[in-house]
């Protein structure tokens, strides 16, 4: 005897929605929510099931039997499976059977709120009931995701972040991570955190990257409610918070979203674009309206569900390029005889126009993309992919590039810090240097750096004193703040320990500086995505591998100079300035409170002559291997003025 019955949360409009790809809030109507029927309190369960022949839920209520709880196909041919059964409550134990072709697949929920963590990865009941306490940071969140504001991100992988030493194969709970992340990010100064995929996944190694359970907390930090806690912790101490987020491929595992209803319902069949030959996972058919649906209302989930004030979509590049990570012969143009995946691209489109049409600016998305994919930070309406930000992948290997080099060679590299000039305002870029370039035999920062280890920390601490004062937001890999030696091992917590050694204190010093500094000084970040906000002084010294840009406000007086001396050599140095400005040295990266060899900059000299295209110069020594920033002095005579206009 069949123990379910007939009930639905779905209306007419609510199908016609889901079937044109335009219903983004799915986790209210799919999935298991605890309702009431005729008096009697229960769960109603629906799934997407087109091609099943019988669906049924399997528990631990029914001992996982196929035959007492068959769900009711929904009339209209949407292939939607629903009904309501009595007595069961928050906590119950379930999974999909889904018989096709004389074989019964058992599924878990694709919109399940909470998943177990073992081999059976069965789904549970679950809510995510929360009472919020962060209503005057989501009011004032604009002004933090603002492309005017300051945006520094601390990129953190949860299970490796920090462990209990006493314990150190333990994971810490959500709200434990709370207690000690807060303080710690207050302390450095980061805008933001940005948590790899806090989404369910089975299989540790992929970082989270592989994803089940779309909708739920992974559980081993805890419910839905421990991450709720700490992202509201965050919010209450004026932290904002990104969460990665996969809408490129899921693994193949057989209780998850492959070949869900025994055919490629979620994934196209063509293994040329269903399959993804890299990560040995299915990629989504971005051109089925119910997938749009299910990809859209799961970043609609998190950004209203757990509050995230933003989203960066990881793989870009792969959904874009049907020819990506495949020889000839292995992908099949578009219509228009090129590689653009037309579909992949329509759907971050729309994607990126139903979350700012829903939030507005008070949100942000951010593109994780590596080729020059024109106009990805473009509105949609002017033929852009509407995303709020990109990923600076070619500064960062640039980067990274030119400081592996040793310092006589530079020279010979000079452009590999002066090209990205030549395209920073193409996009509106987020400078990363992220977990991808601390793992596989890559090596750690620290020791991407060249030279003995005094040149490897000098070398790191000039890179950031570059990379926090060139244009753009800001992002850093846990434990390259403080010069973690091993490469990234997401087994065990970040090497703390290492603080104890004055050079790693230094570094961490360093960066807590910078942060600060690019907060208090506008110059920095007021136009960060705009041409006035950057002027070379000196681009082309290749001789003394000497670099000199400023940074500008919207004040004319609000400007910043920064020298970079990219060698070991201590020598003076003349640099051009304009008539009538005066200049404080205010940052500089040699210094001993940085592990530093101390050398003091001070503008020793001031001369009326032409230097630089500049009607006059200024005379400083420059310490080896680092960064300094000059500050102009405010102009008295402007200040005044501005007085006298105000008061009229």
């Amino acid at each position: 005897m069949n123990s379910v019955k007939t009930y639905t949360l779905f209306t007419d409009h609510d199908v016609y929605l889901f079937k044109e790809g335009k219903h983004y809030k799915l986790y209210e109507k799919f999935g298991a929510h605890s309702v009431e029927k005729d008096g009697v309190k229960g769960v109603y369960f629906s799934v997407w099931a087109p091609n099943a022949k019988k669906v049924s839920v399997i528990g631990n209520f029914n001992n996982w039997n196929h035959n007492d709880h068959i769900l009711f196909p929904r009339w209209d041919g949407s292939g939607i499976w629903e009904g309501f059964i009595s007595g069961l409550t928050w906590g119950t134990l379930y999974k999909y059977a889904i018989e096709n072709l004389g074989k019964i697949l058992e599924k878990s929920d694709p919109y399940a709120l909470s998943w177990e963590q073992n081999l059976q990865a069965a789904s549970l009941v679950s809510t995510t009931w929360y009472e919020w306490d962060d209503a005057k940071w989501l009011e004032e969140r604009w002004k933090k995701n603002s492309l005017k504001a300051p945006i520094s991100v601390y990129e953190m992988h949860l299970a490796s972040w920090m462990r209990n030493s006493n314990q150190p194969d333990v994971f810490l709970n959500y709200r434990e991570i709370a207690s000690k992340l807060i303080p710690y990010i207050q302390y450095m100064g980061f805008t933001h955190v940005e948590f790899m995929p806090v989404m369910e996944y089975p299989y540790d190694p992929s970082w989270g990257y592989q994803i089940t359970g779309f909708f739920a907390a992974t559980s081993r930090f805890g419910s839905p409610q421990d991450l709720m806690y700490l992202i509201n912790e965050l919010h209450k101490n004026d932290i904002g918070v990104i969460l990665d987020w996969v809408s490129s491929h899921f693994p193949g595992d057989a209780n998850g979203l492959h070949r869900f209803d025994g055919s490629y319902l979620y994934e196209p069949e063509d293994p040329r674009r269903g399959f993804h030959p890299d990560w040995k996972s299915y990629i989504f058919n971005y051109g089925r309206n119910e997938v749009k649906s299910f990809l859209i209302s799961n970043a609609m989930f998190w950004l209203e569900r757990y509050h995230a004030d933003g989203l960066r979509v990881d793989a870009v590049t792969s959904m874009l390029h049907l020819d990506y990570s495949r020889n000839e012969g292995e992908w099949e143009p578009n219509i228009y005889g090129d590689n653009v995946n037309l579909e992949a691209k329509a759907f971050l489109q729309e994607f990126n126009t139903a979350v700012y049409k829903e939030f507005g600016d008070s949100i942000i998305t951010i593109a994780e993309e590596s080729s020059d994919f024109p106009l990805l930070t473009k509105p949609v309406h002017d033929g852009g992919v509407g995303f709020g930000m990109k990923w600076m992948m070619g500064w960062m290997h640039d980067t990274l590039d030119y400081f592996k080099l040793e310092p006589e060679n530079r020279r010979h590299h000079h452009h590999k810090i002066t090209f990205a000039s030549m395209y920073m305002y193409n996009e509106n870029y987020m400078m990363p240097l992220s977990h991808d370039e601390v793992v596989h035999g890559k090596a750690s920062l620290i020791y991407k750096m060249t030279g003995d280890e005094w040149q490897k920390f000098a070398n790191l601490r000039a890179l950031y004193v570059y990379m926090f004062t060139n244009p753009g937001a800001k992002l850093l890999f846990m434990g390259d703040e403080f010069g973690q030696t091993g490469e990234w091992n997401f087994r065990k917590s970040l090497d703390w320990q290492l603080l104890d050694f004055p050079v790693h204190k230094g570094l961490q010093n360093l960066v807590k500086d910078l942060n600060h500094l690019y907060k208090n000084e506008s110059a920095f970040y007021e136009n960060q995505f705009t041409q006035n906000g950057f002027e070379w002084v000196e681009a082309n010294d290749e001789e003394n591998s000497v670099f000199i840009y400023l940074r500008k406000g919207k004040r004319r007086d609000d400007i910043s100079m920064i020298i970079l001396n990219l060698t070991p050599n201590t020598f003076d140095y003349k640099v051009g300035v304009n008539a009538g400005t005066h200049w404080d040295v205010v940052f500089n990266s040699d210094d001993k409170q940085y592990g530093g060899s101390g050398v003091e900059t001070t503008i020793f000299k001031e001369e009326n002559e032409e230097w630089m295209n500049r009607p006059k110069s200024i005379f400083l020594k420059l310490p080896p291997l680092a960064g300094i920033v000059l500050k102009m002095k405010k102009d008295k005579k402007y200040k005044l003025s501005r007085i006298k206009q105000h008061k009229k």
